[in-house]
């Protein structure tokens, strides 16, 4: 990883899993073809939450995030978002930008930019072979902070361990 994470966000104030999830739509490129699944949603969640936790000691927002069958969840999101199946979810059509602040916003575009080149299963396979997930799949209980902390602070340097 790259030293672009540690974008000052630390005085921002924290967002919600919503407005992350909407934004990431937002960044969708459909002229590329680059659309967003509920799958590759909650994957972007996951290292967007996991990130700011690791290379900046605090959470992106409340929402939890849970182990489950396909890689991490955050359930409120998945259910907003299920009736899209396994197939594209539309731009928002009334988002405001204005609701996160430019840090978290250049955060998020460095986190898209990193992991959104991934498909929805590639993302699915990574979350599947790291720690944080691993330790908690079998349970399908609560990805800990403790533990996207203890994983995703090697990325505070830019040197995985």
């Amino acid at each position: 990883m790259c030293q672009a994470f540690l974008v000052a966000i630390n005085e921002q104030p924290m967002t919600t899993a919503s407005r992350v999830a909407e934004y990431f739509l937002v960044l969708q490129d459909e002229d590329a073809g680059d659309l967003i699944s509920n799958l590759k949603l909650q994957k972007l969640l996951y290292y967007a939450q996991g990130l700011c936790i690791g290379t900046m000691g605090r959470r992106l927002f409340n929402e939890k995030i849970f182990a489950w069958t396909h890689g991490p969840v955050v359930p409120f999101i998945y259910h907003k978002y299920k009736v899209f199946g396994a197939n594209a979810i539309p731009m928002p059509e009334d988002f405001d930008q204005s609701t996160i602040a430019n840090g978290t916003k250049g955060f998020l575009k460095e986190v898209y930019r990193v992991f959104g080149q991934f498909s929805a299963w590639k993302l699915r396979n990574m979350t599947h072979n790291e720690p944080p997930y691993q330790k908690f799949q079998k349970t399908q209980g609560e990805i800990t902070v403790q533990a996207m902390k203890a994983y995703f602070s090697q990325f505070k340097t830019g040197e995985k361990q």
